[in-house]
């Protein structure tokens, strides 16, 4: 009977008999699972900015360690005096429209001759390091207070290149 009763309704609506058009109930259903398909992919999309500009950051922190290699190849082998304004944007202009901190391994005083650290702040507010210090190579990063649980590109064991 309601297989029947189901082949009339599908018949009529094809044959262009009786109904029209779509059914409020119709309508409200296709609406609400619309709604419920933009919840979940919403978040998902919102994440994305904070992400590339995480994504920059690491890019410039990569640009600032060729940079500094780069830097201590010219000045017989030692990384002292790279932290001085303009000496690694001699080298790598793009470097100049980043916020770089360049600064001694563990990222305190200066660079000494076997080691140092170049920190590079994101548009989030997060910070990407990479850290020498006599050869070993690590890359930490700090989430920024602002972004709460948000960690963006910053993943808790750190990032690498």
């Amino acid at each position: 009977m309601l297989l029947q009763n189901l082949r009339a309704k599908v018949g009529a609506r094809l044959n262009g008999d009786k109904e029209a058009g779509f059914t409020l109930i119709e309508l409200l259903v296709v609406m609400l699972i619309l709604g419920i398909l933009a919840a979940i992919a919403l978040p998902a999309f919102f994440n994305q900015k904070s992400k590339a500009g995480d994504a920059k950051a690491k890019e410039s922190a990569h640009s600032a360690q060729v940079a500094i290699e780069t830097y201590a190849t010219e000045h017989n082998g030692s990384y002292a005096g790279a932290q001085e304004a303009g000496a690694l944007t001699t080298i790598e202009p793009t470097l100049s429209n980043a916020t770089v901190a360049v600064t001694g391994p563990g990222g305190t005083g200066n660079p000494t001759s076997t080691g140092y650290r170049v920190t590079v702040t994101s548009s989030t507010g997060n910070e990407f390091s990479i850290n020498n210090a006599a050869g070993a190579m690590t890359y930490p990063c700090t989430v920024a207070a602002a972004n709460g649980t948000n960690r963006g590109g910053c993943p808790a064991g750190g990032w690498s290149e």
